[in-house]
């Protein structure tokens, strides 16, 4: 059986993905770049990858014929560039979100995709968690019943995080509040109007030319009566992490929980009339409204889903609570998503078809964000969200 050689570029959180990567059962030789020299070292003698597959210049992985594929975990700036001359140099791309910082270069990435004839994916983790799968489980078997409205947030306080992402405008970086809800939908996002909300320092505004602290999004979808709202906010609100989103739907509804700690909310609507309360011990029947019942639940996992040599980094993975990195003493390790972001991206290629996230679906969700933000900075005019499809 063919196995796939991978290049892994960024190893500050891209070295999550190292072991999963090496345990793959599809993965041949998986190579590692990175510039900062202390982490090559790191990945060399925590995983045992061999020293002539270590790099600190890209362009060696570029014109390595043994690679097949690279995965770009880099600074957002990099992430259009890097991912045309992956594609231009012959061998698979995926890259983490977001897909690219303008409209051009997300038509430019889609360009360079149909011109090598490789796979591009968009490794964006939310569709992958358990907490997706479940929502998708539950909508595909009918108990949802009819979509009736979405929500999805992204709170974040970046404080302390690298230099560039001082000042980013919130919804420039949109895809981990609205994919799950965009993916669920299954109708191409049309046209958005936001609004920018609060302030942030100067210094920070200065850096994008945003001032807004958060910023509030409403989106139509195509051939659809259905809106989802969006929201985000990187800097000067006094809120928690969370990467969350609401399902609405005709017969059960979804809310995600307000503390970590604490399970997600399910609502289920009987259909019976009357809503039922105690009091001092006493049982009222109130005769008005539907009957909804509601409870905390635990959400399954999905291992089962992955090859069994992978299936552990659903619960584990390179960070912890003694090895850690921001983006997981914030988020959590995103939902057990890693190492189904990586078998998809394997897969694909090996059965020769697109990535369930490909070029279209990761220009459609950044570009949603990008117009979202062009949309606030206007005062909140309606904004067309490019027609992406035509471009496949």
């Amino acid at each position: 059986m063919k196995k796939v050689n991978v290049c892994l570029v960024g190893l500050s959180f891209g070295l999550e993905f190292v072991p999963i990567y090496m345990e793959h059962p599809d993965v041949g030789e998986v190579y590692v770049c990175e510039k900062n020299e202390a982490l090559l070292k790191l990945a060399m003698e925590r995983y045992s990858v061999p020293e002539d597959h270590c790099t600190t210049d890209i362009q060696t992985i570029l014109d390595n014929p043994a690679i097949d594929a690279v995965h770009l975990v880099t600074p957002p700036a990099t992430h259009a560039p890097l991912s045309i001359r992956v594609l231009e140099a012959g061998k698979h791309c995926g890259c983490t979100i977001p897909m690219g910082m303008s409209i051009d270069e997300l038509k430019a990435i889609i360009a360079a995709r149909k011109a090598a004839g490789k796979n591009y994916m968009f490794m964006e983790t939310t569709i992958f968690q358990r907490e997706f799968l479940y929502m998708k489980e539950l909508y595909d078997s009918g108990k949802l019943g009819r979509l009736q409205y979405m929500s999805c947030a992204h709170y974040q306080d970046m404080e302390g995080w690298p230099e560039y992402w001082e000042g980013f405008p919130p919804l420039m970086h949109p895809t981990h509040a609205v994919a799950p809800c965009l993916q669920l939908a299954g109708h191409l996002p049309l046209r958005v109007y936001a609004r920018g909300s609060g302030r942030i320092n100067d210094r920070y505004a200065a850096r994008y030319g945003c001032p807004y602290a958060f910023e509030s999004a409403f989106i139509t979808l195509q051939d659809s009566d259905v809106t989802i709202e969006m929201e985000r906010f990187l800097y000067g609100v006094a809120r928690s992490y969370s990467e969350c989103f609401r399902i609405y739907g005709e017969n059960m509804s979804f809310e995600w929980q307000q503390l970590a700690h604490e399970g997600p909310v399910l609502y289920t609507r009987t259909g019976a009339l009357g809503m039922t309360s105690f009091q001092d011990g006493e049982k009222t029947t109130y005769h008005r409204g539907g009957e909804i019942l509601e409870e905390r639940i635990e959400v399954p996992d999905y291992a089962d889903r992955l090859p069994e040599e992978i299936r552990h980094f659903t619960r584990t993975g390179v960070y912890n609570n003694k090895n850690t990195h921001l983006s997981f003493k914030q988020g959590g390790g995103h939902g057990g998503s890693h190492p189904h972001l990586v078998h998809e991206f394997v897969r694909s290629i090996l059965e020769e078809r697109p990535a369930v996230l490909d070029d279209i679906m990761g220009a459609y969700w950044t570009g949603t964000g990008i117009c979202a933000h062009e949309s606030a900075m206007q005062g909140g005019v309606v904004v067309d969200i490019p027609d992406f499809a035509s471009m496949r």
